[in-house]
C-alpha cells in the first residue's frame, strides 16, 4: 500500500513540476483597461490621448517597437520601450486630426512588434461635424454568359452598409427580379469596391437592360443600368437570333405607333443616342453567325 502512495505522489510531484516547466503565455499589447479597442472621438484640428499597455510574463527583458497606421498621425511616448520580466507597462500615444479630416468614421490601427511577432490593436477615430451619407453604383457591366460586375462607391463621410436589388427586363418582359438585400461588405468613405452579381440562368437569347439600385441607411438610393444582347453562339442561336430580331422588329414598330406625342402618320422622333432594338439584335446574330 505503502508502494502505491509513494508511486501516487512521484506522479504528482511530476506534473507540478512540468507544469511550474510550462513556458508562459507570450506578451501582449492591447489598449488600458482591457478594452477590444482604442476608441476616439473629437472635431478637425484635435489632438486625442489614449494608453497602450503591453504586458510581458516571459522571464527576460522584451523591448518592443510601435508604431501606428491610418486614421491620422500616431505620435507615441516611446518609439521602443522595453518591459521588464512579469511586468506591464504603460505607453501613452497621442491622435492628430488634421484640420482637413473630414467628419464620419475613419479606422486606424497601432502595431507592436518584438520577438518576431506582431499585435495589431484596432483604433476607431470618430470626426465630429455633419454627416453625409452618399452612395454611388458605376461601372455596370453584363458579359455573355449574364454576369453582372459592378462597382460600389462611398462618396460619403460616414460608413455604409449597402444592399441591392437587380432587375433585368428583355423583349417579352421581366427575366429576373432579385430583391433588395444585405451585401457582406461595409465601405469606409470614399472606398470603392467591384463586386459580381450572378445570373445562374439567364436567358440563352435575349436583348436585356438590367437595373442595379443600391440603397444604405441615411443615402439616398442609387440607380444604374446597363445592357446586353445575350446570345448563345452556334448557328442554332444565329437562326434564333434572326427570329428574335423579327418579333423585335414588330414589338419596335408598334411601340412607336403607339408613343406618347407622335403625329398620326408621322414615325415618332427618335431620342438622341437611342438605337432600335432591332438594329442591336441584327448586329448580335451576324456576329454569331460570323
Amino acid at each position: 500500500m505503502r508502494g502505491v502512495r509513494a508511486g501516487a505522489g512521484a506522479a504528482v510531484a511530476a506534473l507540478l513540476g512540468a507544469v511550474a516547466a510550462a513556458p508562459p503565455p507570450g506578451w501582449t499589447a492591447a489598449p488600458a483597461e482591457r478594452r477590444p479597442y482604442v476608441y476616439l472621438e473629437g472635431a478637425a484640428g484635435s489632438v486625442l490621448q489614449d494608453t497602450l499597455s503591453v504586458t510581458n510574463p516571459g522571464p527576460e527583458p522584451l523591448t518592443v517597437r510601435l508604431s501606428g497606421r491610418g486614421a491620422a498621425p500616431f505620435a507615441f511616448a516611446a518609439r521602443s520601450v522595453t518591459v521588464p520580466a512579469r511586468t506591464r507597462a504603460d505607453v501613452p500615444f497621442t491622435v492628430t486630426v488634421t484640420a482637413d479630416t473630414s467628419p464620419g468614421e475613419h479606422r486606424g490601427e497601432v502595431l507592436a512588434a518584438a520577438g518576431g511577432r506582431e499585435a495589431r490593436v484596432p483604433v476607431h477615430l470618430r470626426v465630429s461635424g455633419p454627416s453625409l451619407a452618399a452612395l454611388t453604383v458605376e461601372d455596370v457591366r453584363i458579359d455573355g454568359a449574364g454576369t453582372v460586375r459592378y462597382t460600389l462607391v462611398n462618396r460619403g463621410n460616414t460608413a455604409l452598409a449597402p444592399r441591392l436589388s437587380v432587375r433585368a427586363d428583355g423583349v417579352f418582359g421581366t427575366v429576373l427580379d432579385r430583391p433588395s438585400r444585405a451585401l457582406p461588405v461595409t465601405l469606409r468613405p470614399g472606398e470603392r469596391v467591384t463586386r459580381t452579381e450572378p445570373w445562374p440562368d439567364p436567358p440563352a437569347l435575349d436583348s436585356v437592360t438590367v437595373e442595379l439600385r443600391a440603397t444604405a441607411p441615411g443615402a439616398p438610393p442609387a440607380t444604374a443600368r446597363a445592357e446586353a444582347v445575350l446570345l448563345a453562339p452556334g448557328p442554332v442561336a444565329a437562326g434564333a437570333g434572326a427570329l428574335l430580331a423579327a418579333a423585335a422588329a414588330g414589338t419596335y414598330a408598334l411601340r412607336r405607333r403607339v408613343r406618347p406625342g407622335a403625329e398620326p402618320g408621322k414615325p415618332a422622333r427618335r431620342r438622341q443616342g437611342e438605337r432600335p432594338l432591332a438594329e442591336a439584335l441584327a448586329e448580335a446574330t451576324a456576329g454569331a453567325e460570323r
